[in-house]
């Protein structure tokens, strides 16, 4: 009958083979099929500790020179702990500027996290076989890339919309503005604030969104975006039809301003709102560091742009005045006439295919050119438009 030999009784037959058969040690590894060190140390165990010493022992290493210091780990968990949405790269970052010593690699944060139950949910690694294609401006100040987002809340249900803007090269938050409505004045008072501290750049990147640009309406017109980057040489480029990763960028930094910072809170107002994102703003671009440019700030690749910001800008117009949803935009025709709320308003033929802004309340329509009042009309109801439409004699 046969019967299967346990692990200890194959190796106690290897070293009879050797002491009592007199076979020589590499004789008796070949007829066992294992290595001369393996039944050498089969031999020296025997000659210790006898049979006992042929038993399976756990391969864990005596010593591990490279392991975690114990205080480094109890750091590590308690930063953890305070900002759960930090990767490895951002944890080791800030170990090392704690000074902690001696500094683990990012491998062994990734281990200790994992080991520890510390994984922040829903993050999976990128596959290593797909191939990205990172673009980029070389300098900053050469492009930067302008957004509206959404989902900022208040307490009593409202939903407010940012304006951002990311400078292309180094990442740099040239603006995070908080609107009510993300329509046109709002959101160029944004843009305009941006240019006044930071300077002008070469180029600004957008969607095609109505607030940024007209060129797709049915009948194309110059929105006041598009006309802030005219008068101020600005070349506003507009990402193709339905293509969201050519703003990657500012995508991007949408993701994170939501995870860091709007992820599941609400404010009390607006005010209250934009304190919160301008602090964490300034986190971001000053202490944060950036893993896809070198680990290295924003700022501190922003610091390299030119220290000339340009011409001053003329930005009397976008004051906050006319920032309300009272306040609209409108081109002349060609007979001089712009028409406000079903009533038509001569501001003169010489002003054709100019912008005017129109403050529209309930009893007066004013009609401004810049600084300029053109003109201040009663408003008229829809009713006696037509009453006076109808008393016109009809043309023969």
């Amino acid at each position: 009958m046969l019967r299967e030999l346990s692990v200890v009784e194959q190796r106690y037959q290897a070293v009879l083979a050797v002491v009592e058969d007199r076979l020589s040690v590499t004789e008796a590894a070949a007829k066992v099929g294992v290595s001369r060190q393996t039944l050498h140390n089969w031999l020296r165990r025997y000659a210790e500790q006898g049979l006992d010493g042929l038993a399976d022992r756990s391969h864990r290493p005596v010593s591990c020179p490279h392991q975690m210091a114990a205080e480094v780990e109890v750091r590590l968990v308690e930063l953890r702990q305070l900002h759960p949405a930090w990767g490895p790269d951002r944890l080791l970052y800030r170990l090392g500027r704690d000074g902690v010593e001696p500094l683990p690699s990012r491998a062994a944060v990734g281990r200790a996290l994992a080991r520890l139950g510390l994984v922040a949910p829903g993050r999976r690694r990128r596959s290593r076989d797909r191939v990205y294609r990172r673009w980029e401006r070389g300098r900053p100040m050469e492009l930067w890339q302008f957004d509206v987002m959404g989902g900022v809340l208040l307490n009593d249900g409202r939903e407010l919309k940012a304006v951002t803007g990311v400078d292309d090269h180094s990442r740099f938050c040239v603006a995070a503005g908080l609107v009510e409505r993300a329509s046109t004045r709002p959101v160029c008072a944004v843009f305009a604030a941006a240019l006044g501290r930071h300077g002008i750049p070469t180029q600004v990147l957008t969607d095609n969104g109505k607030v940024f640009t007209g060129r797709y309406n049915s009948r194309p017109v110059e929105v006041l975006f598009d006309r802030i980057c005219r008068e101020n040489g600005i070349e506003h480029i507009l990402t193709a039809p339905r293509s969201p990763t050519t703003t990657g960028k500012i995508e991007r930094f949408h993701g994170t301003l939501r995870r860091e910072c709007l992820a599941g809170r609400t404010f009390a107002s607006i005010a209250q709102a934009q304190a919160v994102i301008d602090a964490w703003v300034h986190e971001y671009n000053t202490d944060r560091p950036h893993q896809s440019i070198g680990r290295c700030t924003p700022a501190e690749r922003f610091a390299t742009r030119a220290t000339d910001p340009g011409p001053a800008l003329d930005l009397t117009a976008l004051a906050d005045r006319r920032t309300g949803t009272d306040w609209i935009t409108r081109r002349v025709a060609s007979n001089g006439v712009v028409c406000v709320a079903w009533q038509q308003v001569s501001v003169g033929k010489h002003r054709y295919g100019e912008l005017v802004d129109v403050h529209v309340t309930d009893r007066i329509l004013e009609f401004w050119s810049g600084n300029d009042l053109l003109r201040t009309v009663v408003r008229e109801s829809r009713g006696e438009i037509r009453k006076k439409r109808a008393a016109k004699p009809a043309s023969t």
